[in-house]
This record gives structure tokens, sequence and C-alpha cells, in this order.
């Protein structure tokens, strides 16, 4: 296990509406040096599905955009942790991440987190800080098996409201 600071900043736009928040970057997320990078992480497709886009994004820079279309804020809630892998189960020794740059830059109507580890740690250590409740929505990644494509998109677009 080791001890690992979040590399990969925070992505928004002072018209962004929502702030989606995972918990840490995985290992491919981190090599890829932006959200969702493993190709088994059903984010980017769900958000393709979401806003009927054409493609699904692959580059950084067409995954940027399409989250500045919707006016999308990513980050995570976890700024440094021990972890073992990509593992959630794994995560000790939590620093969460400071997110009054975005919300004070930001026109954040609504955070949503992605997954429960996510929600636990934004729970316990960010809402005392923001004062703002996030809503849970299931998580994307692969290990959360029991939720298929149909019922992550029925459970997801609440986000649509907020845009």
């Amino acid at each position: 296990m080791e001890h690992i600071i979040h590399p990969i900043p925070p992505f928004y736009r002072p018209d962004s509406k929502i702030l989606i928040l995972g918990s840490f970057p995985s290992v491919k997320s981190r090599e890829s040096r932006f959200f969702y990078g493993h190709p088994q992480n059903r984010f980017w497709k769900l958000m393709v599905r979401l806003f009927q886009e054409e493609q699904l994004p692959v580059t950084i820079e067409e995954k940027a955009a399409l989250l500045e279309r919707h006016r999308i804020a990513a980050w995570d809630s976890i700024h440094a942790c021990d972890i073992e892998g990509s593992s959630d189960s794994s995560i000790r020794n939590v620093e969460p991440n400071d997110f009054r740059e975005i919300l004070e830059t930001a026109d954040i109507r609504q955070i949503f987190t992605n997954g429960k580890k996510s929600h636990e740690i934004y729970t316990k250590y960010c809402l005392p800080q923001t004062g703002r409740e996030a809503v849970c929505l299931p998580s994307t990644s692969p290990a959360n098996a029991a939720w298929n494509m149909d019922r992550l998109a029925d459970a997801w677009c609440v986000i649509l409201r907020d845009l």
C-alpha cells in the first residue's frame, strides 16, 4: 500500500452546473491523467447515452469537451490516501479535497457522488466544509456489476434536472 497524492486537477468552468465526484482515481486514470480512464469504467458510455452524443470520447480533449458542453465539473472526494492499486476498499488515511475554489468560481447547483465510497468520504470530510449535501449515485465502476447500463442510466438521469 502506498500513500498517493491526487495527480489530476479538478475539471470545471465558471458555467459548470453540477459537480460529479469519484472517490480517488484508479491506476489507469492516474496513468492517463484524467477521470475515468479505465476502459471498463462505464462513466463515459453513460454520459454519451444520457446526452445522446454521437461518439464515445476517447482522448482527454474529447472527454473534457463533453464535460464542458454539458456544464459538468468533475473531481474526486479524496486529495491523498493510502491505497492498494485501484481498490476503494483498501483506502486508508484519507485527506479530503478542498472544494472552495470550485464552489466559489463555478455556478454549481448540485454535487453528485459516483458510488458509495465517494459519498462516504464526502459526507464525513467534505460536507462539514461545504455545507452542501451530495446525491449518491450508483458507481460506474465495473466492480459494480449488479448495475447494468439500463439501471445506471435510470439512476443517473437525475443529473439532467440540474443542468
